[in-house]
């Protein structure tokens, strides 16, 4: 047996197929040497190829595979273009019309002074001609069209070399050019914070091919920035402790090569590091550069918002609110009239709460409350100043956070991205300026520290901006706790509402939020109520049982009112084996012939439910949006010559292309993260200890407020227990700090107590037989040392 690798030259038939995103292509090639057995004159290659041509003649390496539908075929794993080898093809090859004004004599001279490595040399390094000292414009050509002809092919077939697929080829030959392997080459950590999917795994890989030594810097310094991002974008710090920093990094280092390196040779490194402002040491404490100075900005923006507005009086205000109360026939309570008071006297306030705790009361009051000092008519359609854009603002999240906002106020609103004219995916942006007036941002516990501090450019001292959440929710998935910071700090005027009110309080949803949030679940929390209900079930049932419980719900809720929400993707009830059984249920296949489009191993239907998972203002569609499946467009009859998706979210229908698969996912099962901002009329949450190390406080609270109507609880009772007993790590920031540096702390006022309407379970407890049936009952209390008392003691909250 030999280790040749298997060869096939040939000259390019036919191109069938070529992806237009990356550089995967299908070729017919007319062989002219092998090394195969292969008893036919034409073969079919695959792989991933640069500007390939047909008519010319190339090498493929790789190796015969059986394709399924195909047959046999060469997925070749490199190439080479076969270049003149003689000093006369070369010379030929540079004189002919690819190459005008470079004649034979000029050719000649050229493979006279570099010989038959020729092209590879002016490639690399141009300056090699300069003995001949060519006219400027005539090395211009020669260069230019080589890079043309021969440039995207050399980086293409480096790119193979080092292993990248054709989508990661694509992606870094879009990012550095025909300079991709002389930049990769130079420092191949460099992928790590330009490429996105490239580790320090596989970027340390390409640098041990290079003989790159175990401690070279730009190695060390690599490890530390993967370190320092994955702790800082990954899990939402905007800072890393140094000796936790250090302790990552040489575990990465001696993880990926088995060699010991010192942690003063660390140490050095990040210090280089911070030489070169791409990180920021502040004590014990290391930041992204970039991170470092969003806190501050978002600090010092803060201080000087609202220095420019004229404060109406408070009697003034008063005033218009009853005004407000009278054409809305509403009275608000004392801590909603301050909340209104405080926000229309203030450049900046926040106003937080729970579920049934009036937010959107106070929004729509402060809302009005707006209208009535500035003689504004709520009804844009009638808005006469057509030269100033209609000056009250709401804004939020996602595009089902800005939905619920329209239909809760009657005036329009968007996200945050669209509201500043943000036309990519990114938070890296100049914004637009906003105009004067209010702005009102919700859902703020889901701003992460980037767009914040983007959302902070775009305004200016006359904007009146109030920011509206519940701190006790999931923090943000990018980097940072910017509401919770903000409220923190004690450096703005705030408002934290307490008090559940009487039409909330029938809701035992709400009441079991308020209770999680406070630390214990209910005695008879498994207990069914007229609005939700507990459904125990071991772990390997759970997914049929949700199965059950969505098809028999499917009669009375439709697919954009019931909601399955899961904390994880794998695992016998997670996300992904929960949509492909739901998808089964509420959108089978009705027929062999039903159209499909397959991507990895999902099967998209007309009819399916699905969730975005990017931004695109462009298309006015945003991550976390969900929309159905309209239409299948087969491939024969698409322009992209792939299946296209019609997907209809709320009115805005898109078609996508094959390359934007990845873009979406089936969305009858999402996780919780990605319900933020979200309400459905049925919310089905399955829980098991398999899911442990997501289990927090924080993550079932925000799950259970997702649910306006019913709520069905499934699973092990002990991780719900588990999930509230778990208090989610405070994330590291410097905002609080920040903040308390350039404003002083001012007093907010407190929140009204609320004593009709307590979540706290009483202190003395009586056996009952509700008690009993719930099973939270020790079965031996009353049985050797186990006492009533104990139990009570027990069950009081901490």
């Amino acid at each position: 047996m030999t280790d040749e690798p298997q060869t096939v030259s040939g000259r390019v038939k036919s191109i069938f197929f070529q992806n237009p995103n990356n550089f995967f292509k299908i070729l017919l090639i007319t062989i002219t040497a092998t090394n195969i057995t292969w008893p036919e004159a034409e073969i079919v290659v695959t792989g991933s190829f640069g500007d390939v041509k047909e008519d010319e003649t190339y090498r493929f390496t790789g190796h015969v595979v059986n394709h399924p539908k195909y047959g046999q075929q060469f997925a070749a794993d490199n190439y080479q273009v076969e270049k003149p080898s003689s000093k006369q093809g070369l010379i030929g090859y540079l004189s002919s019309d690819k190459f005008p004004g470079i004649g034979a004599k000029t050719a000649t001279k050229i493979v006279d002074l570099l010989g038959v490595t020729a092209i590879d040399q002016l490639l690399k390094d141009p300056s090699v001609l300069a003995p001949l000292k060519l006219k400027a414009d005539k090395q211009a050509v020669l260069i230019d069209n080589l890079k043309a002809n021969m440039g995207m092919e050399q980086v293409i077939i480096g790119l193979n070399d080092y292993g990248f697929t054709a989508n990661m080829a694509a992606k870094i030959y879009q990012l550095y050019d025909t300079d991709a392997l002389s930049m990769i080459e130079e420092n191949p950590y460099r992928l790590i914070a330009d490429v996105e999917g490239i580790g320090f795994k596989r970027a340390d890989a390409i640098a041990a091919k290079m003989h790159i030594a175990a401690d070279a810097p730009i190695r060390l310094q690599g490890a530390a920035m993967e370190v320092l991002n994955e702790m800082t974008e990954g899990q939402g710090d905007t800072y890393v402790q140094l000796d936790v920093l250090l302790d990552g990094t040489i575990g990465m280092l001696e993880g990926a090569r088995n060699q010991e390196i010192t942690p003063q040779k660390v140490a050095d490194a990040i210090v280089a590091l911070a030489k070169a402002d791409r990180i920021v040491a502040e004590k014990q404490h290391i930041f992204p550069k970039k991170l470092y100075d969003a806190e501050f900005e978002i600090a010092n923006r803060l201080k000087r918002l609202g220095s420019d507005l004229e404060m109406p009086a408070e009697s003034a205000v008063n005033k218009a609110i009853k005004k407000v109360q009278k054409s809305a026939g509403i009275t608000y309570d004392d801590t909603q009239t301050h909340a209104i008071v405080t926000a229309m006297r203030s450049g900046i306030f926040l106003l937080t709460g729970g579920p049934g705790t009036g937010k959107t009361t106070v929004v729509n009051g402060i809302v009005r409350t707006y209208a009535q000092l500035n003689d504004l008519s709520l009804d844009v359609n009638t808005y006469q100043d057509k030269d100033k854009p209609f000056p009250i603002m709401l804004a939020a999240p996602t595009g089902r956070a800005a939905k619920r906002m329209t239909e809760t106020t009657n005036l329009p609103a968007s996200t945050i991205h669209r509201l500043l004219g943000l036309a990519v995916d990114s938070d890296d942006y100049e914004p637009k300026e906003l105009p004067d007036g209010l702005l009102i941002v919700d859902e703020m516990s889901m701003v992460d520290t980037y767009l914040f501090r983007t959302l902070l450019a775009a305004l200016h001292p006359g904007i009146r901006l109030i920011l509206v959440g519940d701190k006790d929710q999931l923090p943000s998935v990018g980097p940072g706790q910017v509401f919770a910071d903000l409220l923190s700090s004690h450096t703005l005027p705030a408002q934290e509402l307490t008090h559940i009110h009487r039409q909330d309080a029938q809701s035992s949803i709400i009441t079991l939020a308020h209770a999680i949030n406070a630390g214990h679940l209910p005695p008879d929390w498994q207990k069914p109520q007229p609005d939700r209900s507990f459904i125990l079930c071991p772990p390997n049932q759970l997914a049929q049982v949700v199965g059950q419980v969505v098809a028999k719900a499917q009669g009375k809720f439709s697919l954009a009112q019931m909601q399955v929400l899961a904390p994880m993707y794998r695992g016998v009830a997670g996300i992904d084996q929960l949509n492909n059984l739901l998808q089964e249920i509420l959108n089978p296949k009705k027929s062999d012939r039903s159209k499909e489009a397959e991507f990895g191993d999902k099967h998209y239907r007309i009819g399916d439910k699905v969730l975005q998972l990017v931004n695109n203002p462009e298309q006015n569609v945003f991550n976390g949006e969900i929309g159905i499946v309209t239409g299948i467009i087969p491939a024969k009859e698409a322009e992209s010559k792939n299946p296209e998706l019609v997907i209809d979210f709320d009115g805005n229908e898109l078609t996508y292309t094959r390359s934007d698969f990845s873009k979406f996912t089936l969305a009858y099962a999402t996780s919780i993260h990605k319900a933020q901002g979200s309400e459905f009329d049925l919310v089905i949450l399955p829980l098991t200890l398999g899911s442990r190390r997501m289990l927090r406080r924080n993550l079932l609270y925000t799950a259970v407020t997702r649910a306006s109507r019913s709520l069905v609880l499934l699973g092990d009772p002990r991780a719900f227990e588990y999930a509230v007993e778990s208090l989610a790590d405070n994330r590291k920031t410097s905002l609080v700090a920040r903040l308390q540096t350039v404003m002083p702390v001012v007093d907010s006022p407190e929140a009204e107590p609320d004593n009709k309407h307590t979540d706290t379970p009483p202190k003395e407890y009586v056996l009952t037989a509700e008690l009993i049936a719930s099973q939270t009952i020790d079965p031996m209390i009353g049985m050797g040392t186990t006492r009533p008392q104990d139990f009570a003691q027990a069950q009081a909250p901490q």
